[in-house]
């Protein structure tokens, strides 16, 4: 997914279309995650994480590679879709696996494999900006990505064995859980928690998707720099998310959050007003330090909350959230095309603010035992 973001800019110039039209092809990708999401459950208990991972991994490079021959918005928006099926499935299955991993072990990893998420999204972008930089084509550079990719798989997945369902020997639950409900329909509890989880997702989407190209508009910066905006802010991400689970543990999550929040809503300003191209790098790096780990956060609070079954206040915001996450940044090209590409990142400063307010959503509730209804995450990258 790295790869691509850093050549929007190269793919844009190709199409010769404004930023509202790259935008709104750009919604193929999120219209194919929002259908994998909503179906992927019953699909990957019917096939299997093991051979789902391995063959949607290899299918998504080739994707992207097929996407980048696009001759117009409408074709880029349909050869994105099917990219966005796989990721949707890959999202659900690498979450529910760290999510059993994690019950096994008796302590917090979500946050850190997340962090190696965002480690291999920083490296994919600054090889991209590399390549850009290098006259390389965006058809070229993805094409080239995928027999990296099939090798990776084979020495890093080769021997994946799913984890055990975190449900399996508890009393009752053997072959009683109900299937996954296609759509969770969202409380007053579960929206206050979007609230929360809004800013983060909206300005780390903005991030990836439009940096490249602010750079280059803004400060007419080469390649290489407009590309390395992309890296910077999944490198601070990475390092934050990495050292985030012992911190959570300790501190209190309202706390947490709008220490965060304030530094999120600090880089998004500055990276709005930037007289230069380093402050503007620095935004985005401190975008990627506040975006670390508010989501993590507000899916622990639902599956907390003790209104109804805790499963399926999970689903409830991870749909939900993950609606705002690839639907806003997409849009927000409308935003850049009418009033300038600052304003893609100057409005998710009031959305910072709510999500402040909200932040109080994240108290911990009263533990509570929920027997065989113990929720397995699904939470965004």
């Amino acid at each position: 997914m790295g790869g691509i973001f850093p050549r929007l800019g190269d793919i844009q110039r190709a199409l010769g279309v404004a930023e509202g039209a790259l935008g709104l092809a750009l919604i193929g990708a999120a219209t194919g995650t929002l259908v994998s999401l909503t179906f992927a459950g019953r699909f990957l208990a019917r096939v299997g994480h093991r051979r789902a991972l391995l063959v949607l991994t290899a299918l998504l490079p080739l994707c992207y590679a097929v996407a980048s021959f696009a001759t117009g918005p409408q074709a880029l928006f349909a050869l994105l879709v099917p990219a966005g099926l796989c990721i949707g499935a890959i999202e659900v299955i690498v979450n529910l696996e760290a999510d059993r991993v994690e019950h096994q072990l008796g302590r917090r990893i979500m946050n850190r494999a997340h962090a190696f998420w965002s480690l291999g999204f920083f490296s994919a972008g600054l090889l991209g900006a590399g390549l850009s930089q290098l006259g390389v084509s965006p058809q070229a550079h993805l094409g080239l990505a995928l027999p990296v990719v099939l090798l990776g798989i084979a020495l890093l997945l080769g021997r994946f064995d799913a984890a055990p369902d975190r449900r399996a020997g508890s009393a009752g639950s053997a072959g009683s859980a109900a299937p996954p409900a296609r759509f969770a329909r969202p409380t007053a509890g579960v929206m206050l928690l979007v609230a929360v989880t809004l800013s983060a997702l909206v300005l780390e989407g903005a991030g990836a998707e439009w940096s490249a190209i602010y750079m280059r508009d803004v400060f007419g910066a080469g390649p290489f720099v407009a590309g390395a905006a992309v890296a910077t802010g999944a490198l601070t991400q990475a390092v934050t998310r990495y050292v985030a689970d012992g911190f959570v543990e300790r501190h209190q999550p309202v706390s947490v959050a709008r220490v965060l929040l304030g530094v999120l809503g600090a880089g998004a300003v500055l990276v709005f007003t930037a007289p230069a191209a380093w402050a503007a790098l620095l935004g985005f790096g401190l975008m990627g330090v506040g975006s670390s780990v508010i989501f993590p956060l507000a899916m622990s609070a639902a599956a907390q909350r003790t209104d109804r079954a805790a499963a399926t206040n999970v689903a409830a915001l991870a749909q939900i959230s993950f609606v705002a996450f690839l639907l806003g940044p997409p849009l927000l090209g409308l935003v850049a095309q009418r009033f300038g590409i600052r304003w893609s990142f100057g409005v998710g400063v009031p959305l910072v603010l709510l999500s402040f307010a909200a932040a109080a959503a994240l108290r911990p509730a009263p533990a509570v035992n929920l027997g065989a209804s113990e929720p397995e995450a699904v939470g965004l990258g």
